[in-house]
């Protein structure tokens, strides 16, 4: 009898084994095809975005990522409405895309139509009406909600932060009200036409906490909180959300820190970041950014991140960015 018990007892263990086992096969093997199709064979096989209409509206449209955003969309066959504070950076970016609606003598980048909208994101909810008075009418297909801000220094304590009142609250506008005030000014008329495309940019920051840029991740996480809910909204009215969640770009954001293997450029990290629209709500962009989003989530628990040990570490790492910024500069000076 014992031996009869003991021999089921192994056999039921070999079994929950084999069936552990096979999970894990399974779940890892359909993580790894699922990843080829969103950052491999999305080269190839990708939505026409000139389905969903005639303009795509971009936020932070000068600079970075959303200049990249503007430049890419306008070169898949969209016409282009740039958002941002510099009037002067706008109309270069215009001319650089295209033209303005009324000039077509003018020889073009991509050939597409441009208008220009300037705004301020940390100025509140007044910018919203003229804004909406200018995008009343028209055929929007995309909606890109790139801009944003974090600390006008490295990352630090919260109450380090120069003034830091004013910051927290340019932060909350620019980086979270911008994204729900812009999708509450656009989504309406995507609806009533039953199709549409919505971009927001999150980032890696908004994954996990992160010390020493406490504002700039909670934000972060707004928006893919707010993204995720919002396609499931949305999604059986033909409106696409996504949330894009980049790590290390070359940006002003970032000090235009150098491009490698695990930094990208702008230009290069949107391009294979608009290839996965329609194909997953929520994307790392690119697969250099995947793979280290899936090691960081592994070597990094927040066990770890939110431990003084961890925040020393990012300290330590603060510190050294701040001697290379300072080598940089020193060497553009001599």
């Amino acid at each position: 009898m014992f031996l009869f018990t003991n021999s089921f007892g192994n056999s039921a263990l070999t079994l929950i084994g084999a069936l552990t086992c096979l999970y894990y096969l399974v779940k890892y093997s359909w993580k790894l095809l699922f990843g080829i199709r969103i950052y491999i064979l999305s080269k190839f096989w990708k939505v026409d975005l000139t389905y969903f209409g005639e303009w795509a509206v971009v936020t932070g449209a000068t600079n970075g990522i959303g200049k990249a955003y503007a430049h890419e969309l306008a070169r898949r066959g969209l016409n282009i409405v740039l958002i941002s504070r510099s009037l002067e950076k706008l109309k270069t970016t215009a001319e650089e895309i295209g033209k303005e609606e009324k000039d077509f003598q003018r020889e073009q980048k991509h050939g597409k139509k441009t208008k220009i909208i300037q705004a301020d994101f940390t100025a509140g909810t007044d910018i919203y009406g003229p804004i909406q008075e200018v995008l009343n009418g028209m055929n929007i297909g995309v909606l890109v909600n790139n801009v944003g801000k974090t600390y006008n220094i490295l990352p630090c304590y919260f109450l380090d932060v120069p003034d830091v009142k004013k910051a927290v609250t340019d932060i909350v506008f620019c980086n979270a009200l911008s994204v729900s005030m812009m999708t509450a000014v656009v989504l309406p008329q995507m609806v009533d036409r039953k199709k549409g495309v919505i971009i927001n940019m999150s980032s890696e920051a908004g994954t996990f906490p992160h010390p020493m840029l406490a504002m700039y991740s909670a934000t972060k996480v707004f928006i893919d909180f707010f993204s995720r809910a919002l396609n499931v909204e949305y999604k059986s009215q033909g409106i696409i959300t996504q949330c894009v969640m980049p790590l290390l770009v070359s940006t002003n954001l970032t000090n235009n820190v150098d491009t490698g293997l695990l930094v990208k450029r702008a230009d290069d990290y949107v391009r294979e970041a608009l290839n996965t629209v329609g194909i997953t709500e929520q994307t790392r962009g690119c697969i250099s950014h995947a793979l280290q989003h899936w090691l960081i989530e592994r070597l990094f628990p927040d066990c770890y991140r939110l431990s003084q040990f961890g925040l020393n570490s990012m300290k330590k790492l603060t510190e050294a960015r701040k001697k290379w910024l300072e080598e940089k500069k020193k060497s553009k000076i001599n």
